[in-house]
């Protein structure tokens, strides 16, 4: 079997989640297609070819060095407005091995091979720690960049929910899709039916529930930021996002780096790692659900207290940490 045929079986057979808590569960369609575009994108050109059975340490590592140099990198225009385009480098090699390392496991699985030789490989695995986060003098600049956007006339959708990153620390998903139906607003809870780690209950501070509050409903819609036109979610925050760092002189952050700035002011503030997990959905989502039940009050509590100080900063106050 060649590397391209056993790529075909994997998207028909083996695009299942092989660690953590949703092992054996089917990938999320977006995470798949991403999966196989870099399969297809950097695999199949350097090593489609070749045979399963064939492939060892020193071509892994003959690829990897391939992909890091940009020989699969391709800006090809296929059609009126559509173009594809292939970047490849340091962070694109580490994810494209960690994708055949895991095709390579489904073969095992299937008695195709004996081996991973992705396993084998001299190569680096991880990529650079994420740990930047926002200071509260930042955050102040962050809050008085929504007003000046919103005065500005941004649309009220995307500034709302980029408030709400900051608030809740949650993904950036999990508020460009949220429904009304995964807000309680009687329990100051985020119920997400579909997060990264499946379903998830998240304690709300104040400030979040009262912004979702000031959200006009339209029975039109399940979404609480609806799109402009169709029947989707809104997702022009993504256009906006550029202007609202360079007008808070915040260059390199990240919508991710809201849900950083939660962790570290829960820590820095007191919060127990534990609470701090809660509010950022670190847990099993089965236990956190029962956790969220059971001891609603403490974390909502906690919720309260780090989304109290998000939002003085965002207000343009600041205190001390405890």
């Amino acid at each position: 079997m060649t590397i391209s045929a056993l790529i075909e079986l994997y998207e028909l057979e083996g695009c299942i989640v092989q660690r953590g808590i949703r092992q054996g569960t089917p990938m999320k369609e977006r995470t798949k297609a991403y999966t196989l575009a870099r399969l297809r994108h950097h695999v199949v050109p350097l090593l489609g070819r070749k045979r399963v059975s064939e492939i060892d340490a020193g071509e892994i590592e003959r690829f990897v060095a391939n992909v890091t140099a940009g020989k699969t990198a391709r800006d090809d225009k296929i059609g009126p407005r559509k173009r594809i385009i292939v970047r490849g480098g340091d962070g694109a090699a580490r994810k494209v091995a960690r994708d055949l390392s895991a095709v390579y496991r489904f073969a095992i699985r299937r008695g195709i091979v004996e081996s991973n030789p992705v396993q084998k490989a001299a190569i680096r695995r991880t990529d650079n720690r994420r740990d930047r986060y926002l200071t509260l003098e930042e955050v102040v600049r962050l809050g008085r960049a929504f007003d000046e956007m919103v005065t500005e006339g941004a649309n009220v959708k995307a500034i709302a929910i980029a408030r709400l990153w900051a608030l809740t620390g949650c993904r950036r998903d999990e508020i460009a899709t949220l429904k009304w139906s995964e807000v309680d607003f009687e329990r100051s809870l985020l119920v997400l039916s579909d997060s990264k780690m499946g379903k998830s209950i998240r304690p709300l501070g104040l400030a979040a529930i009262a912004l979702l509050r000031q959200i006009k409903r339209s029975a039109e819609t399940a979404y609480v930021f609806p799109a402009e036109t169709g029947n989707g979610h809104y997702q022009g925050v993504k256009r906006l996002w550029p202007r609202i760092v360079k007008k808070a002189r915040l260059p390199g952050v990240t919508p991710h780096t809201l849900r950083h700035t939660v962790g570290s002011t829960a820590v820095s503030n007191g919060e127990a790692l534990m609470m701090a997990g809660a509010i950022l959905g670190h847990a099993n989502p089965q236990s956190t659900a029962i956790y969220a039940h059971v001891q609603a009050a403490p974390s909502k509590k906690s919720a309260d207290r780090v989304a109290n100080k998000i939002a003085e900063a965002l207000a343009g106050k600041v205190t001390p940490f405890l």
